[in-house]
C-alpha cells in the first residue's frame, strides 16, 4: 500500500483536481506540499489536527511539508464556514499567535534540518503593494467564481466585506508564491476550503499560461453524531486545546478516552496513524471497546503531548477509573502494552504503613481502612467476600489474611478495592 492509498484508506482524502496524477507523483517523486494555519488565537484545538496528521504521514513518507501560517491572513479572517465576520486582530496580536502555533505544530511536523519549510505568508504580503496586486493577481480572478463559492455564497445574505471578500485572492497568491519560491505543487485542507485551494491552482496555470500543474486536495471533516458539533468541542462544548496550559494532557487523554463509540473506528484510523492501519482496524473491531479507546487516547496524547505525559495520562487514569485492559490480551504494537497496573505506583495516593505495625496482626481488612479505601473492617470483609480486593493484581479472597514485612519485596505495594480505588501502601 502506498502512501496515497494510506490516505484513502484512512479516510483523508475528500476531493482531489486530479486523483490519478496525485497518486503519482506521491509514489514516484519528492513533493513539496502544503497546508495553510491562521493564527485566530494563540492555540490549536483537536478539530484543526486532520490535516496536521496527513502531513505528517506525507512527512514520514519522504515528502516535504511546507507549514504556512498565516499572519497576514489571519489579520482578515476567512469567511468560510462563518455565518459572521471575524474579531480584527492587532498585528502583534497575530505575530504572538504565529509563534505559538509554530512550537504546537513542530511537535507534529519536524522543522528542523531542511525537512520542513516553515513560512509566514505575512512576509511576502507585507511587501506587495495594493496596486501591484491588484493589476497582476485580481485580474486573474473572476468575480463570477468568486461569487459562487459556498464560503461567499452562504454569507451574501446576511452580509460580507471586502476585506472577507478578498481572502481567496490571498489564499491563491499564496499557493503561487510557494510553487514560485519552494516548487510546491499540492495544496492540503480541509473540505471547506475547496474554493480557496482551487482558486490557488488556477492562479498559478493562468501565472504560467497554462503550463504548470499544480493540485489539491481536501481533508472531510468531523462530525460528532452524538451532539452534532465539529470535532473538537468536549460534551460542555469547549474545544480541547494542544496548549497545556489550557487543557492539560490528563484532561486531553480523557476527551479520547470518552470519545463517542460511533466515532472509535474512524478515529483510531485518523489519529492512531503510528500504528499499521490493519492494526487499527482491528484494535477498533475487537469487543473491548474501552481498551480501544485507552489505546487511542494514548496515541493521541503521545503525538500531541509526547510520550512521557501519555504514559502518566493512562496510568493515572487507570488508576481513578480502572483499568479496561490489565493483563493485555489486546493485541497492540502501542508501547502503552509495556504498562500495567504497577506502573500506576507512583501516580496513586500514598498510605505509609510503619514497620512496627507489621508485628501485629495487620490483616487486609485492617489496610482497607487505614488506607481510607474502607471505613470500616465489616466494609472491607464485603469487598473482600465480593472478589473486588487486589495486592498487586492478586486477587484477595480469604477475609482473615494477614501481610508481613516480607510482602513489600519492593518497599511497597499497589492496593486496589474495585475498578477506581487504588492505594500505594509504602513500608517505612
Amino acid at each position: 500500500m502506498n502512501i496515497y492509498q494510506e490516505l484513502k484508506a484512512r479516510g483523508f482524502i475528500y476531493q482531489e483536481t486530479d486523483s490519478a496524477l496525485i497518486e503519482k507523483k506521491l509514489t514516484t517523486e519528492k513533493v513539496v506540499f502544503y497546508c495553510g494555519f491562521d493564527p485566530t488565537g494563540d492555540s490549536l484545538h483537536v478539530g484543526h489536527l486532520l490535516p496536521v496528521m496527513a502531513m505528517r504521514m506525507l512527512q514520514k513518507a519522504g515528502h516535504v511539508p511546507t507549514v504556512l501560517v498565516g499572519g497576514a491572513t489571519g489579520a482578515i479572517g476567512d469567511p468560510s464556514g462563518r455565518s459572521t465576520a471575524r474579531n480584527m486582530l492587532t498585528l502583534e496580536t497575530v505575530a504572538h499567535n504565529v509563534e505559538c502555533l509554530k512550537s504546537q505544530l513542530a511537535r507534529f511536523i519536524t522543522l528542523e534540518n531542511g525537512e520542513a519549510n516553515f513560512v509566514n505568508n505575512y512576509d511576502w504580503f507585507g511587501q506587495i503593494k495594493l496596486l501591484d496586486f491588484l493589476r497582476d493577481i485580481g485580474s486573474r480572478f473572476s468575480v463570477n467564481r468568486m461569487l459562487a463559492q459556498k464560503s461567499v455564497e452562504s454569507r451574501l445574505e446576511n452580509g460580507l466585506s471586502f476585506l472577507e471578500f478578498s481572502y481567496s485572492l490571498l489564499q491563491g497568491y499564496d499557493f503561487y508564491h510557494l510553487n514560485k519560491v519552494y516548487n510546491c505543487t499540492l495544496e492540503i485542507g480541509g473540505q471547506d476550503q475547496w474554493g480557496n485551494m482551487v482558486a490557488g491552482t488556477e492562479l498559478i496555470r493562468r501565472m504560467y499560461d497554462e503550463e504548470r500543474q499544480a493540485d489539491c486536495l481536501t481533508i472531510p471533516l468531523l462530525m460528532n453524531p452524538a451532539t452534532g458539533q465539529k470535532f473538537g468541542k468536549s460534551v460542555g462544548g469547549t474545544s480541547v486545546w494542544l496548549d497545556i496550559n489550557r487543557t492539560s494532557a490528563f484532561d486531553y487523554y480523557q476527551f479520547w478516552r470518552n470519545c463517542d463509540d460511533a466515532m472509535l473506528k474512524e478515529l483510531m484510523l485518523k489519529f492512531a496513524i503510528e500504528l499499521p492501519l490493519d492494526e487499527c482496524i482491528a484494535i477498533a473491531e475487537q469487543p473491548n471497546i474501552n481498551r480501544a479507546k485507552e489505546i487511542l487516547a494514548y496515541e493521541a496524547t503521545k503525538l500531541a503531548h509526547g510520550e512521557k505525559a501519555a504514559k502518566d495520562a493512562f496510568l493515572a487514569a487507570g488508576s481513578k477509573f480502572g483499568f479496561a485492559d490489565p493483563e493485555n490480551k489486546v493485541f497492540t504494537t502501542s508501547t502503552i502494552a509495556q504498562l500495567s497496573a504497577k506502573d500506576a505506583a507512583d501516580t496513586l495516593p500514598e498510605t505509609v504503613i510503619p514497620a512496627s505495625e507489621l508485628a501485629e496482626n495487620m490483616t487486609i481488612p485492617r489496610l482497607l481502612v487505614l488506607s481510607g479505601i474502607c471505613k470500616s473492617t465489616s466494609d472491607a470483609r464485603r469487598l473482600i467476600q465480593g472478589g473486588a480486593v487486589s495486592l498487586d493484581d492478586v486477587k484477595i479472597t480469604d477475609v482473615n489474611a494477614a501481610i508481613t514485612a516480607g510482602n513489600f519485596a519492593n518497599g511497597s505495594l499497589t492496593l486496589r478495592a474495585g475498578k477506581k480505588n487504588f492505594r500505594k501502601l509504602v513500608l517505612k
